[in-house]
Order: C-alpha cells, then structure tokens, then sequence
C-alpha cells in the first residue's frame, strides 16, 4: 500500500474493500446452507478500509456504493475482537524480522493499530484484547470472549475473570472536543412481556443517521454465578412484530451511546434522555468490560469525565428497575437479581439495604 499514490488510494481501497465483501458474501452463503452449526472467522474487515483513507474519502465512498457505517459494521459481523499490537505493550516481542508483510517501526505500528481499532469504535460488541498479560494468556483471553459470545461454557479451561463494570458519572459532560474520536447512537430499549418473573426478555433498536439494528435479548436466571443472555439480531419486520409484546408496566428507554477507547480499554457511555421517569433526569452510566483488577482499571477511566463511583450489580442502577413506571416503594416489580422460578420473589420491593425510596 506505500508504493500506492495518494490519488489513486480512494479507487484501492474501493476496490479492496468491494473483493473483500464478495469473499465475504461467499463464505457467510456457504455457512448458512451448511446443516450443522458455523462459525466464520474473518481476519480483518470492512471497516478496517476506513483505518488507510482520509474520513472525507470514505463518506464520498460510503455515498457512492450506497453503504452506511450500521451496515458494515453493526449488522454485518456478530462480534470484533481487535488483539493490540504487541508495539503497545509487548515491545521486547515486536520485531521485523522474519515478517514479510511487516516494515513498520515501533511507532508507525502504535499508530496504525489505533487507526485499526478506532475504525470499529460503536460496534455493540467489541473487544479489545491487550498485552497486560503472557501471550498464551492473551490468546485464551480472545477464545474466552468468543465462547461467551456463542454462549458455550468453558468452565475454568479459559478462565480471565472477565467481567462488566458500570460506574455513576457526573453531569455536565465535558465538550465533545475533550473526548477522544468517538462514535454516537440512538438507543431505544422497551421490555417485553414474559410468563415468569425469573426471566426478562427486551427489545434494542441501535443506529446512527437513520440507518438501524435490531436485537432481541433474554436474560435467564443465574447459572455458575452468572446470568445468561441470549441475543438474536432481528430484520425490522420481527422488531416490529415483537415489539407488539411490549409490556406496559414499564417506560420506553431513550439513550444516546457514545462508543470510545481510551488507554486500550472500549467504553459506552450512556446519556439517558427524555421522556422517561424522573429517576432517569440526567443520568449518565459508563461501562466497560475487563479482566484486570480492580485496581488497573480504575487507572484506565477516562479521566476526563466525573466519576461519581462504581454501581456494578447495583439493582439501583439495573435497566430494568429504571424503566418500571411505579414507584420503587410501591411496585412488587423491583428485581434485585434474577433467580430460578423456586424463588421467583427475588423480583420485589425488598432491597437489601439499597433505599429505593431516595434515588
């Protein structure tokens, strides 16, 4: 690609990026024509062309072929793993060396593998696997996040204590210029009806400029200590038709999402935003996944935002509990955790020891 002119890198990368989608097409027709479960890997994408061009370029690419970013990115791929350069953070092990397709220095490397990682910056499910640990550590950190992305359980064979952090953070935001590039959606979120309290099942809209992605989620109750989820993208059609299952006992959620990276780690952070219940005013949540301590990650927050503290867990803060439209102190709706359907009464006004009656 160095030995390409400027003026030509446009029709490049078209080009490329027009063969890698056909390759692409190929294999994900084979995959659902095959009679027994597929899992297609792709080694790069086609967001990753957004990482070599100018951004006025591949808007003028994006009009010209009739492609939208929520198309390419969102709804095309189930999940982006982006492994970090071992310039950032591995550098005893970066070498040329015995690497045909690899000329770049320390530097140019760092550089070029942020420019990779920023180009899917607002997919709903990114990971971004670091080298804060041993590489063999690294790759099974990278399968754990496929596995738990598949739903299959690995037991303790790839163990990382990965887990979802949320932190309450303090308004005003600061100017979008004091953020790093960052990417921006509307989130819509109504939960359904379902026949047992022990399981809750929601709807997501997602999308940017008109252009949107749809999923389905169920939570179960917790197995082995966690809660298992189950999401299913969804045509606009299905959305539409489930969405007639609404339940009415709660508030339609309105968010906008700003997607980020800082330091390595992938942050979302929520901006509730009206109509919704007075409780919702203003709130502002930030999450993040990790598998380092406690400690680390703490240091990896964007200093730039106010953090207020961290309400992981917190049934104060669950989606859930913010959108019922009762009263916390008067609904028997309140869940604090989701449990099997012999203790279906987790779902009360009980709160072990939060105060629902002064949030």
């Amino acid at each position: 690609k160095s030995h390409v002119l400027v003026d030509d890198s446009f029709k490049f990368q078209e080009n490329l990026l027009k063969t890698m989608l056909q390759i692409e097409n190929t294999f994900f027709a084979l995959g659902e024509s095959c009679a027994r479960d597929c899992l297609i890997i792709c080694d790069r994408g086609a967001m990753d062309a957004s990482a070599f061009i100018s951004r006025e370029k591949w808007e003028r690419m994006m009009l010209t072929n009739g492609w939208n970013p929520v198309e390419l990115r969102d709804n095309r791929y189930n999940q982006i793993i982006h492994m970090v350069t071992a310039a950032n953070g591995a550098e005893d092990f970066y070498t040329t060396e015995d690497h045909a397709c690899r000329s770049e220095g320390m530097e140019l490397a760092r550089d070029l593998d942020y420019n990779a990682a920023a180009a899917w910056v607002g997919h709903p499910y990114f990971d971004v696997v670091d080298n804060s640990t041993d590489f063999e550590t690294k790759i099974c950190r990278m399968i754990s996040s496929v596995c738990l992305k598949l739903g299959i359980d690995t037991g303790d064979r790839l163990h990382t204590n990965s887990r979802k952090l949320k932190f309450l953070v303090r308004g005003p935001l600061p100017p979008d210029s004091v953020f790093p590039p960052f990417q921006d959606f509307d989130v819509v979120h109504n939960y359904l009806q379902t026949n047992t309290t022990s399981m809750q099942a929601r709807l997501r809209k997602r999308g940017q400029k008109g252009h949107w992605s749809y999923i389905h989620t169920i939570r179960k109750p917790k197995i082995r200590n966690q809660v298992v989820e189950v999401r299913t993208q969804l045509t606009h059609r299905d959305y539409m038709n489930m969405l007639a299952q609404k339940d009415d006992s709660h508030f339609t959620i309105y968010k906008k999402r700003r997607c980020f990276l800082v330091n390595n780690q992938y942050f979302q952070l929520d901006i509730y935003k009206e109509p919704c219940h007075p409780r919702c005013k203003g709130l502002l949540l930030l999450e993040t996944y990790t598998s380092s301590e406690d400690c680390n990650v703490h240091k990896c927050l964007p200093q730039f935002l106010s953090i207020v503290e961290e309400v992981t867990g917190s049934p104060l803060y669950s989606m859930f509990n913010l959108s019922l439209r009762e009263e916390w102190n008067t609904t028997n709706k309140f869940c604090h955790a989701l449990q099997g359907p012999e203790d279906e009464l987790s779902c009360s006004p009980k709160t072990n020891g939060y105060s629902v009656q002064n949030v």
